[in-house]
C-alpha cells in the first residue's frame, strides 16, 4: 500500500523536476491504474469510469488539436483582456536587441557550462598596443586642475585625441575609423574614466549611441561615405540630441517635430523637412558641428504617402545652419564636460539628411534602442568599474598608510567592515563589466543585461566611493591635487541620472522587458493572443503551464535538500554557489510566475514590485558574471574571499528581493504559498559574515599582486605625482620594509626601543636591529607616511582662482 502511494509520487515529482510535465501526470497515473487492476478481483466499474477520465484527458492534453478545439480557444478568449497592452514605443523598445543569459536565468535552469564555455573575441594585439601606448599618453596630456580651472580639456589634449582616433573608435576601419571591438571600446572608456571624468565623456559619448553609431548600421552609402571618415578624424564634432524638457523617458511625449515639405536648399526646390526643437541636457552639443536629431515627423500633404504621422525619425542637422543655436552649456555638478541645450526654429534640411534615407523615416525609436541595447553595455560600466577600482588602489594605500594608536587602520575592524564592501563590490563589477562588454563583442545587443549592468553598476560606484570617502575623512573632502576621491564622488549621480535615471531603469525597463522579452514563453503568448494565432497560442500556454511547474518542483525540492540537488558545474570553492544560484533562478521564474499571473496588466504599475523583481533579476546575472570571473582566472585561492563575499552578497539581494514581493503580493494566499516553494526553510542566506569582511579587507591590503590585478586596467600615474601616483609609491615602500619595520615593533613590545619615533631608528642602529642601509629604507618608508596621509592647502590668492574657476 505504502508503495503505491510513495512510487507514483516520487515518478511524479522526478518527471517534474526533470521538465517533463506532461509525462509526470501521465506516468504516475497509468502505474495506479495498472496496480489497480492487478487485484484479486475483477475491476470494477468505478475502475473504468476513472481510466476513461484519465483516457479523455491523456487525450485532450497530450494531442494539440483535440486541446485547442476543447480548451485553448475558450482560454484565449478569457486571458486575452488579461495581457498588457503595449504602445508603439513600448513595443519597439521591448523588441529592441537581443537576450542571452538573461533568457537562461528566466528559464529558472540556467545552463553553466555553456556560461563557461563562452568567451569573447578579446583584445587584439592593435588595440591592447592602442591601450598601451596612445590612450596612457592621452590620460598624461590631461590635467585635472587645468581642466576644472579652464572648463574644458587643453587644445593638446583635444588635439591629440581627434589625430590618434579617439572620436572614432567604433567607426569602420574602411572609412577611416579604428574599427575596435566592444571590449576594446570598454577598456579605452575604463582607463580614460580613472584618470578624468571630463575626458571619460569626451571619449565615451561619440563612441556609443550618436550619429557614427547610427550611420554605421542605418546610414545610406552616400552618408556612410561622407560623414564617418570626418567623424573618424574630428572634422565634425557629433551629439545626439533626444531629451527633451518633457520628453526625457517618455519619448512618446516628444515635442520637436519636422514636417515634411518643399523649401529652397542649396537655391534649388527641395523636398525635405521643417524642424523645431528644444532640447536640452546634450553632451558635446556646445561645440558640435553635425547633430544626430530625434523628432517626431509628421507628413499633412501626404508627400511620402498616405500616413500623415510617420513616427519618431532621426536626422543629421549641420549646427551652422540657420535657425540653429547650439553654444549654452549646463553645469553638471561642477564636472567640466561639454553639456548643454540647443534651439531649432524652423530649419530645413533635405529628405536625405534622415539618417537611412526615406525608407528610414518614421524607424527612428527602433534604430535608438536597437543601438542603446548595445552601447549602454560599455560606456557607464566602464566608468563605474573604473570609479571602483580607482578606490580600491587608493584606500588599499592609504589605510596602509595611516597609523592611529601605533597601527595601520586597515587593522581596525571599523574600517575593515567599509574595505570589504569596496573590493568585494570591485571584484563583481569589473567582472560584470568584462563580461557583458565580451558579449557585445561576440555579436549580442543584451537591451535587459545592459540596463542592469547601467543601473548596478553606477550604484555599485556610488556605495564604493561613498565608503572610501568614509575611510579618508578629511582627506577624502579636501579637493586639490592629492585628493584622489573627490572626483568621482562629485560625477556619481551623473551615471546614475543618464541613459535612464537608474529608479526608471529598475523599476520599468528590466523587469518589465526582461518579464516579456527574456520570458520563453510570455512574448509567444501575447503576440499569439493579439492575432488571434489559436495554435501558436496553445503551443506557448501549456509549455509555459510546464514551466510553472517543473520551477516550482525544483526549487521547493532544492530548497528543503539544502541545494543538493543542485549540481555544480565545478569543484572547489565555487560550487555551493553555483548550486545556491541555481536554486534561486528557479526560485525567481516562480516567484514571476505568481506576480505576472495574479497581477496581469496590471503588473506594470505596481513598481515596487517589479523593483525588486529586476533587483532578483539583476543579481542573478551580477552573480553569474562574478562565478564566470572566478572560474576564468583559474579559480585562485588568492580570489576566493573576493568571490565569496560578492557572491553571499548576491545571494542574499536575491532572497531578500523574492521574499519581499511574496510579501507584497495583493493575494496574500499566493504569497504564502510562494514563500513555502520559493523559501521553504525560511531566509537563510545571511551574507558576509564578519570573519569573511576581514579576510577580504585582509587578501587585498597584503598580497600586492592581488590588489594589481584586482586594478588592472586603470591608468596609474607616475610615482612622483600627488594623489595616487604618490600613494602606490607608499605602499609598495611600506611593503617593501614590512619585515624591518616588524624587527622595530617587536623590539618596542620588548622594550628594548621607545615607542615615541623621535630618535627610534638611530636607536635601533646603535642596538643592531637595523643595519645603516635598512635604517634608510625605513626611513623613506616613515617620511611616505608622513607625507601622504597630508592635504591640499591653499593661500588666499589661489583659493580664490580655485573658486572662480
Amino acid at each position: 500500500m505504502i508503495l503505491t502511494v510513495i512510487l507514483p509520487l516520487l515518478l511524479a515529482l522526478t518527471l517534474l523536476f526533470m521538465g517533463r510535465a506532461f509525462w509526470a501526470w501521465c506516468v504516475p497515473l497509468a502505474y495506479v491504474l495498472w496496480n489497480w487492476q492487478r487485484g484479486p478481483e475483477d475491476p470494477s466499474i468505478l475502475f473504468w469510469v476513472i481510466t476513461s477520465i484519465a483516457a479523455v484527458f491523456v487525450v485532450i492534453a497530450g494531442f494539440p488539436p483535440v486541446r485547442r478545439l476543447l480548451v485553448t480557444k475558450h482560454l484565449l478568449k478569457l486571458m486575452k483582456p488579461m495581457f498588457p497592452v503595449m504602445s508603439e514605443t513600448e513595443r519597439t523598445a521591448l523588441e529592441a536587441g537581443t537576450v542571452w543569459w538573461d533568457a537562461d536565468l528566466f528559464t529558472g535552469r540556467p545552463d553553466w557550462k555553456k556560461l563557461l564555455a563562452f568567451q569573447g573575441p578579446g583584445l587584439s594585439a592593435r588595440e591592447q598596443a592602442f591601450l598601451d601606448n596612445e590612450v596612457e599618453h592621452l590620460c598624461r596630456l590631461v590635467d585635472g586642475g587645468q581642466v576644472d580651472a579652464e572648463g574644458d580639456l587643453s587644445a593638446e589634449a583635444w588635439e591629440y585625441l581627434k589625430a590618434k582616433g579617439f572620436m572614432g573608435i567604433i567607426i569602420p576601419e574602411e572609412y577611416g575609423g579604428l574599427g575596435f571591438s566592444a571590449e576594446a571600446n570598454s577598456a579605452i572608456v575604463t582607463k580614460v574614466s580613472s584618470h578624468n571624468i571630463t575626458l571619460a565623456v569626451t571619449v565615451m559619448v561619440p563612441n556609443s549611441l550618436g550619429p557614427a553609431e547610427l550611420l554605421a548600421h542605418y546610414g545610406t552609402e552616400a552618408q556612410k561615405d561622407h560623414y564617418l571618415p570626418r567623424l573618424a578624424k574630428g572634422l565634425e564634432v557629433p551629439a545626439f540630441a533626444l531629451t527633451e524638457s518633457g520628453a526625457g523617458s517618455d519619448a512618446g511625449a516628444m515635442t520637436s517635430s519636422g514636417v515634411v515639405c518643399h523649401d529652397t536648399w542649396m537655391g534649388k526646390e527641395t523636398l525635405g523637412i521643417r524642424l523645431n526643437w528644444n532640447k536640452r541636457y546634450i553632451t558635446l552639443a556646445p561645440i558640435s558641428t553635425l547633430l544626430g536629431l530625434a523628432f517626431k515627423l509628421k507628413d499633412p500633404e501626404h508627400l511620402l504617402g498616405d500616413e500623415t504621422e510617420r513616427g519618431i525619425t532621426c536626422a543629421l542637422v549641420d549646427t551652422a545652419l540657420p535657425g540653429v543655436h547650439v553654444g549654452d552649456r549646463h553645469d553638471p555638478l561642477g564636472v567640466k564636460f561639454l553639456n548643454g541645450p540647443t534651439q531649432g526654429e524652423d530649419v530645413f534640411v533635405p529628405l536625405n539628411a534622415i539618417i537611412g534615407g526615406k525608407a528610414m523615416a518614421g524607424q527612428g525609436w527602433r534604430m535608438l534602442m536597437d543601438c542603446l541595447s548595445a552601447g549602454r553595455s560599455i560606456s557607464l560600466p566602464g566608468l563605474a568599474a573604473a570609479g571602483a577600482m580607482g578606490t580600491t588602489r587608493a584606500v588599499s594605500a592609504y589605510t596602509l598608510l595611516r597609523e592611529q594608536f601605533g597601527m595601520p587602520i586597515s587593522k581596525f575592524e571599523g574600517i575593515e567592515e567599509p574595505l570589504a564592501r569596496i573590493f568585494g563590490n570591485t571584484y563583481w563589477m569589473d567582472g560584470a563589466r568584462r563580461l557583458t562588454a565580451a558579449s557585445v563583442a561576440a555579436g549580442q545587443k543584451p537591451s535587459v543585461l545592459s540596463a542592469i549592468v547601467k543601473a548596478y553598476m553606477t550604484e555599485g560606484m556610488r556605495d564604493v566611493v561613498n565608503d572610501g570617502m568614509d575611510i579618508q575623512g578629511g582627506a577624502g573632502i579636501s579637493r586639490g591635487p592629492r585628493n584622489v576621491l573627490a572626483a568621482a564622488y562629485q560625477g556619481i549621480p551623473i551615471g546614475i541620472t543618464v541613459e535612464g535615471a537608474n529608479i526608471l531603469t529598475r523599476t520599468m525597463i528590466i523587469f518589465g522587458q526582461g518579464a516579456i522579452r527574456c520570458h520563453p514563453h510570455a512574448f509567444t503568448e501575447m503576440e499569439a493572443a493579439r492575432t488571434n494565432d489559436l495554435k501558436a497560442f496553445d503551443g506557448a500556454l501549456f509549455k509555459h503551464v510546464g514551466l510553472i511547474t517543473t520551477n516550482m518542483t525544483r526549487s521547493i525540492l532544492m530548497g528543503l535538500t539544502g541545494n543538493l540537488l543542485a549540481p555544480s558545474p565545478r569543484p572547489g570553492p565555487a560550487a555551493k554557489h553555483f548550486s545556491r544560484m541555481t536554486r534561486l533562478a528557479a526560485g525567481f521564474e516562480f516567484t514571476a510566475e505568481l506576480a505576472m499571473g495574479s497581477l496581469g496588466g496590471t503588473l506594470k504599475r505596481k513598481e515596487m514590485i517589479t523593483g525588486r523583481l529586476a533587483d532578483a533579476l539583476a543579481w542573478l546575472y551580477l552573480g553569474s558574471a562574478t562565478l564566470k570571473r572566478f572560474q576564468d582566472e583559474g579559480a585562485r585561492s588568492s580570489d576566493a574571499p573576493l568571490m565569496s563575499w560578492a557572491m553571499e552578497t548576491a545571494e542574499q539581494n536575491i532572497q531578500d528581493a523574492l521574499s519581499g514581493v511574496l510579501d507584497n503580493l495583493p493575494n496574500r494566499l499566493l504569497g504564502r504559498i510562494g514563500r513555502v516553494v520559493v523559501l521553504p526553510l525560511g531566509r537563510t542566506l545571511r551574507g558576509p559574515s564578519d570573519r569573511r569582511c576581514s579576510e577580504v579587507a585582509r587578501a587585498v591590503i597584503s598580497d600586492a599582486d592581488l590588489r594589481t590585478r584586482m586594478t588592472r586596467g586603470i591608468y596609474l600615474p607616475p610615482r612622483d605625482e600627488p594623489g595616487l601616483g604618490s600613494l602606490d609609491r607608499g605602499y609598495d615602500l611600506l611593503q617593501a620594509t614590512a619585515t624591518l619595520r616588524g624587527k622595530i615593533k617587536a623590539a618596542q613590545r620588548a622594550g628594548e626601543l621607545p615607542r615615541s619615533k623621535d630618535g627610534l631608528l638611530e636607536l635601533a642602529v646603535e642596538k643592531g636591529i637595523l643595519s645603516a642601509e635598512e635604517r634608510g629604507q625605513v626611513q623613506d618608508a616613515f617620511d611616505a607616511q608622513l607625507d601622504l596621509i597630508q592635504v591640499d592647502a591653499f593661500d588666499a590668492a589661489a583659493y580664490l582662482a580655485r573658486c572662480s574657476a
